[in-house]
């Protein structure tokens, strides 16, 4: 079955402007993310779609594929969703732009869940200490007992009303894969209540009855959304180059 990596890349950013197009190590943030997602090797095809002359040229520079996005849209997921037209895969990742790190053994767990004929929709969590899930930035999952997401939530769930001292609670890594006839549909249906309310995406198949079967990472991905981000990401690439 052939798969493929697009990286919705979004020129605006709220609080990191231009966030995308900023320096790590003599390359940009979507740079990375773009190398880092090709050198896994896992992909038949990686794109960057995006709605930036900018981060085209950047892209075209390092030899990738880019898709221009015409459209205007709300989620990550949506923007991929206009490429199909230009990618040969039955199974779509949608791996986020600014998180230029991206880690083999994670994706290929990701991909191992469509052995399961039943998976549509599939993603990533890891385990998170009890202050970090007080951070609304921070999105948590919890699953059923065949580790679909029952809910994701801003809020720390679930709410530890009898303070048990064990309670792992679970980070959502916005990485997602899809079968491409869900994802082809995925644009053509009205943002739920939930998904307005929490601003998730993966909100919208969870009130449409889609399940999305979750595997646990080891992998803690630097995704850049502040200033500080941006400097984590450039101290651990200067490790990296230094090791």
């Amino acid at each position: 079955m052939k798969s493929a990596a697009l990286i919705p890349a979004r020129f605006a950013s709220t609080r990191l402007p231009e966030k995308l197009i900023q320096d790590i190590g003599g390359k940009s943030v979507i740079q990375r993310t773009y190398e880092s997602t090709l050198a896994t090797g896992l992909f038949d095809e990686v794109w960057v779609v995006t709605d930036h002359l900018q981060i085209q040229e950047q892209i075209q520079a390092v030899g990738g594929k880019v898709f221009f996005s015409q459209k205007t849209h709300e989620s990550g997921s949506d923007r991929i969703a206009e490429a199909l037209s230009k990618v040969n895969a039955e199974l779509i990742v949608n791996v986020q732009g600014d998180e230029p790190f991206q880690d083999k053994k994670s994706l290929e767990d990701l991909l191992a869940l469509f052995e399961d004929d039943q998976v549509q929709v599939a993603s990533l969590y890891f385990s998170i200490s009890p202050d970090e899930a007080q951070n609304p930035n921070a999105v948590k999952v919890v699953l059923d007992d065949k580790n679909n997401a029952l809910y994701f939530s801003r809020s720390p769930i679930p709410f530890n009303r009898e303070k048990i001292s064990d309670l792992s609670f679970k980070k959502h890594v916005g990485i997602y894969a899809y079968r491409r006839e869900i994802l082809q549909e995925f644009p053509s249906w009205p943002k739920g209540k939930l998904e307005q309310i929490e601003m998730l995406e993966q909100l919208r198949l969870l009130e449409r009855g889609i399940n999305i079967r979750m595997a646990e990472t080891q992998h803690q991905a630097i995704a850049i959304d502040t200033a500080e981000d941006l400097e984590r990401a450039r101290d651990y690439w200067e490790k990296l180059t230094n090791s």
